[in-house]
């Protein structure tokens, strides 16, 4: 291997890593605050890859791609909003509230699937990318577009970290979290915050999604994938800091990126998958965890 395509693999990993860490933190947000594991979230990034690319067939340009991202958010948000009070509040005072939730959400997803499928059909699309130049990167030609979906993908997750500690909605849905009686006892809106925090995960899957989209090909069940990579990726990290989830997925995207390369690609996920149960096995609380959990 040259040092060319060291650099352009070592860099293919880096964005996937920025991919993972939106799908995943996502993930792990409605997990450490609800106590549930949201099987639709896949959905919510397929969802959020169509709705993008939808606009974007209406608005041509640089200009439609920003219109196309800040609708698929903001749409996902309002749905992830509102699903929280149809998928989990229901059952939130149910002692068997996990497995509930584990079934409503996967009937979400399936829904979810079959009415992108019905509104826009089985054949593959792709969002046109609003940049197409290419940079030469310590000799290896890298998309320029790559560094921006990394720069944002970044500046999300500061961005989510930011509200989570530093906003009042933030810190009370922390201590919500942490104390769901306490906090209702001070007269916090708990089944609001919990609906911002479904909506907080949807909105960044939303983001991903439309990042994914723009490098890949999508289909209504492609979210199959960004669902299982979330999951290894949570559980490799952990969920004891914001930033566990966002570690492992760098550690998930360079493990991929170059095991493709030596291993090929059907051999890649077994490896992720392997490393999942090694950790299970030998540190259950995860690689930047510990065994209490909190955002």
């Amino acid at each position: 291997m040259g040092f060319e395509a060291f650099t352009f693999i070592l860099m293919s990993g880096i964005l996937l890593g920025g991919l993972y860490a939106l799908m995943a933190t996502g993930l792990a947000v409605v997990w450490t605050t609800l106590g549930v594991f949201n099987f639709a979230h896949g959905a919510f990034v397929t969802l959020g890859a169509y709705m993008a690319w939808q606009v974007s067939q209406s608005v041509a340009g640089g200009f439609g791609f920003l219109i196309a991202v800040a609708t698929s958010v903001t749409v996902m948000f309002c749905l992830g909003f509102v699903l929280h009070f149809a998928l989990i509040k229901p059952f939130e005072r149910n002692q068997n509230v996990v497995l509930l939730a584990v079934v409503s959400t996967l009937a979400a997803a399936s829904i979810i699937e079959n009415a992108v499928l019905l509104n826009w059909g089985p054949r593959d699309k792709q969002i046109a990318p609003p940049i197409t130049s290419k940079i030469d990167f310590f000799g290896a030609s890298i998309n320029t577009f790559d560094f921006v979906i990394l720069g944002i993908a970044l500046f999300a997750l500061f961005g989510l970290a930011l509200f989570l500690r530093r906003t009042t909605v933030g810190r009370t849905l922390r201590a919500a979290a942490q104390n769901r009686e306490a906090a209702e006892l001070m007269g916090l809106n708990v089944p609001k915050l919990f609906a911002i925090t479904l909506g907080l995960s949807a909105a960044t899957a939303a983001l991903a999604g439309v990042f994914v989209g723009s490098l890949r090909f999508i289909n209504p069940t492609f979210g199959a994938d960004p669902l299982m990579k979330s999951l290894i990726v949570v559980i490799l990290g952990g969920v004891a800091r914001f930033t566990s989830p966002i570690y492992a997925a760098f550690v998930v995207g360079i493990v991929e990126s170059f095991s493709a390369y030596f291993l090929g690609l059907y051999w890649s996920p077994a490896l992720l998958f392997a490393m999942m149960i090694a950790v299970l096995l030998i540190k259950p609380e995860g690689l930047f965890g510990h065994r209490s959990k909190t955002l």
